[in-house]
């Protein structure tokens, strides 16, 4: 009987190989737009609350402050409800409320504001010294930001920006909910509604060597551009 299951399973599997690389390439449409978005976005924010913050180049208590609290604001939000509350701004912008682009731009937004606060965390990091001395050899403050700031603080950039890919496809299963696609939707379709538990393990699966992959190569590019 085992074997006659897993037999089953693998013929459910294999019958069903056109949707899961159709469900896969639109997991990768997500997670690959939202992450480009939240990196470029999310750097800037994160450089804002960062050179504004008490002691550093361009101090803006009133500007940090609005700053700092909508970060917070953003994050606190669960990911689910900002969806829905989002269901207007997406139909105005992609025209559509469903399909992975409307799903990459609530994946963007979440990730935006949590790319920020690593962004401020990395920066924070960087020696004090070293942002002395290039202030006192003349560099301009866009010259800090992004020949001092943002090279010595890249091996901990590209760390955030791989725990934010993988936060994103976690996410962007979720997306499935209100049809995004991908792999999400397509394990709640078949492993949810029509009860295929081999479809969900086989996603989990597939999901879980995603994670792996991104994991290992944000690894290695880190240990690279590590100067320490």
């Amino acid at each position: 009987m085992a074997g006659l299951s897993l037999q089953q399973a693998l013929s459910t599997i294999v019958n069903m190989k056109g949707e899961i690389l159709q469900a896969l390439g639109e997991t990768f449409i997500m997670v690959g737009l939202s992450t480009t978005f939240a990196v470029v976005f999310g750097t800037l924010l994160g450089v804002l609350l960062f050179v504004t913050a008490n002691r550093q180049l361009h101090y803006n208590k009133p500007l940090n402050f609005l700053l700092d609290n909508l970060v917070n604001l953003m994050r606190a939000f669960p990911f689910v409800i900002l969806m829905i509350a989002m269901i207007p701004a997406t139909r105005a912008i992609v025209g559509s409320t469903i399909g992975p682009i409307a799903a990459s731009l609530v994946l963007s937004v979440s990730g935006l504001f949590y790319f920020a606060r690593l962004v401020e965390q990395n920066l924070r990091e960087v020696p004090r010294g070293v942002i002395e001395a290039a202030t006192s050899m003349g560099a301009s403050p866009l010259t800090i930001i992004r020949k001092v700031l943002l090279n010595e603080a890249r091996a901990g950039m590209v760390s955030s920006i791989t725990v934010l890919a993988i936060g994103l496809l976690s996410y962007s299963a979720a997306a499935g909910m209100i049809g995004g696609g991908g792999l999400g939707d397509l394990a709640i379709r078949y492993g949810y509604y029509r009860y295929q538990t081999e479809v969900i393990i086989f996603i989990v699966a597939i999901l879980v060597l995603l994670v792996i992959l991104m994991q290992s190569t944000g690894n290695w590019v880190a240990r690279k551009l590590d100067k320490r």
